[in-house]
């Protein structure tokens, strides 16, 4: 029985860090060389970090991208080894090298460049043209790069028809909640449509916006599931593969003999490249036995925000954050993911009282701090409220108090925080969810001040939800309930409740992700069966606070289609859909 042992190295890597992507990857050859792995396959731009974005701009960058290169080549004996990387021939390509035992031996260009949602791979690279297939201890494998393998008639065909029996897909693929089961039926179909096996290895770890969360995973050619790696941790996959399988199965399927060459030139041109023949090897060493991490939807949205504020903060060379804690539920969350993500001697939380915040909060927050075991520091604000006002009483003489004097109050606490972070350097993260970034519930230069929004793209009501799973993996209260229980409120005036500026958030929310996410018309959304008032009201205040939404922080993805590299709307903008 011909096996072959593949692993897949599921890495984190550092946008721009090419000295210590490159000693990452290293590392981890070693480690499947050690484990008998005939072939060991590294994320898309592993080398360069994904998306690189206009560093791809600087030739420099490009050069240093390609001695790296070399120098993984070179760690490569007694090895196969597949990795991303840039390339540049007269162009420059999303491309993924083949090394073999300290030899480059080809190249594979991406073919389909996505450009919808957060990707912007036409803006760089050019397309690719030709399907390699590599025999690698007898072994015909094809080599492609993440969208490649979502056409059911790309480069996977070709390569099928030239005779792999073993598919790997290298990838950057972000999360966002309810991918991962799209994925695996998408990998299970491709294997079983061209009767192989699909391997696919993706990047972990957070960037930016974007949070990687692994989820490689291996397919055989009946679309059975053969391994399948963690969510959200760096790991690597290793599976023996029965390749010899793939040919009993394609003598029960005539589907492939119905395809035509000139088809299968039109998407590209096979190229066969014979690297080493079958040998048995002998006896390799045991797998690990693997402990798998894996979280239903609550669980995968939480932990996401926990790698994606990780490797922020350290990636950005920070140590240590601020969060101004009020004793609502937003900030509560935030400061337990701080603490889930960096420790609890890396958060520092700073309660910011008025006249008008409430003693229920007041006492939820230093339980919160107690319970997280974090510093908290205290700063009243009524003095220099006071002071703001009266030195703005001459200009607001004669007029009734309103939402100008509530939000000074949050300008306040933003400047005392921001003092805070230049003083002791220290990285602040924000605390507005996706329903205030949508209708602009939140200060600009106030609450909106930061450096970090970590619950940007997240709805209120999966805030909530949030809350409730962090207390059962804690097996307590870890968030207080009277936290989870109380209206929300900014407390910004006497008895102020969300409910007096916005709808219910169980009425808000579904309407928000109808218009903003699925781009379903005023009529279509009434037609769903909430009210006309309350439709008219939400897309108001979406359309009229996208210049607040310009300028806050960067926060995480977790929806399908996020504030930002997803959504991009004019500010100046006359349009209205009533």
């Amino acid at each position: 029985m011909r096996k072959f042992r593949l692993a897949l190295a599921q890495i984190d890597v550092a946008v721009g860090d090419l000295e210590g992507n490159a000693k990452k990857i290293i590392e981890y050859i070693g480690r499947a060389r050690e484990v008998g792995a005939d072939l060991v396959a590294f994320p898309e731009m592993a080398i360069p970090g994904y998306p690189p974005e206009d560093l791809l701009f600087k030739p420099q960058f490009i050069r240093e991208n390609l001695a790296r290169l070399e120098q993984i080549t070179a760690a490569s004996k007694g090895i196969a080894v597949v990795t991303g990387f840039i390339d540049s021939d007269r162009d420059v390509y999303n491309a993924a090298a083949f090394i073999y035992d300290g030899q480059l031996i080809g190249k594979y260009h991406k073919m389909y460049l996505p450009n919808y949602g957060v990707f912007d791979e036409d803006r760089y690279f050019k397309t690719g043209t030709k399907c390699p297939v590599y025999t690698i201890n007898g072994t015909p494998v094809g080599v492609n790069i993440c969208e490649d393998i979502w056409y059911a008639t790309g480069p996977t065909v070709v390569q099928r028809a030239a005779g792999a029996e073993l598919i790997v897909n290298i990838n950057g693929s972000p999360f966002h909640a309810g991918k991962r089961s799209f994925r695996e039926k998408m990998l299970a179909t491709r294997a079983a449509d061209n009767g192989l096996f699909v391997a696919y290895v993706n990047l972990v770890g957070g960037q930016d916006e974007l949070v990687f969360d692994g989820d490689s995973m291996i397919y055989d050619p009946e679309g059975e599931a053969v391994a399948h790696a963690s969510q959200f941790r760096e790991e690597l996959l290793v599976a023996d593969l029965d390749v010899e399988s793939v040919f009993r199965s394609r003598l029960r399927d005539p589907r492939p003999r119905k395809e035509r060459d000139r088809m299968l030139d039109e998407i590209g041109t096979p190229v066969l490249v014979d690297v080493s023949g079958y040998s048995a090897n002998g006896e390799k060493p045991d797998i690990p036995e693997q402990d798998i991490a894996a979280f239903d939807e609550v669980g995968e949205v939480y932990e996401a925000l926990v790698l994606g504020t990780r490797d922020y903060v350290r990636k950005c060379g920070f140590s240590k954050v601020l969060i101004a804690l009020s004793g609502g539920i937003d900030s509560t969350i935030v400061a337990a993911i701080a603490v889930d993500a960096l420790g609890s001697e890396n958060v520092v939380v700073i309660a910011m009282p008025s006249r008008y915040s409430s003693e229920g909060s007041v006492s939820d927050a230093k339980t919160l701090a107690d319970n997280l075991g974090i510093e908290m520091w205290t700063v009243p604000i009524e003095e220099p409220f006071t002071a703001f006002l009266n030195t703005l009483s001459p200009h607001f003489e004669g007029t009734e108090w309103g939402v100008a004097e509530e939000n000074i109050q949050s300008r306040i606490r933003g400047n005392l925080i921001m003092a805070m972070s230049n003083k002791f350097g220290w990285l602040v993260l924000t605390t507005g969810n996706k329903s205030e970034m949508a209708t602009g519930y939140a200060t600009i230069y106030g609450d909106m001040a930061g450096g970090y929004a970590v619950i940007k793209d997240v709805p209120k009501i999966l805030v909530y939800e949030l809350c409730r799973y962090r207390n059962r993996v804690a097996g307590k209260d870890l968030i207080p309930q009277t936290v989870i229980d109380k209206p929300p409120s900014a407390e910004l005036r006497p008895d102020q409740v969300d409910e007096d500026s916005l709808p219910p958030y169980s009425v808000l929310d579904p309407i928000l992700k109808a218009y903003v996410e699925d781009d379903l018309s005023y009529d279509e959304i009434i037609g769903l069966g909430y009210s006309e008032e309350d439709v008219k009201r939400a897309i108001t205040l979406v359309d009229r606070n996208e210049y607040k939404r310009r300028q806050a922080p960067p926060g995480i993805k977790i929806t399908p289609r996020n504030f930002g590299r997803d959504r991009r709307m004019p500010i100046a903008n006359r349009y209205r859909p009533f």
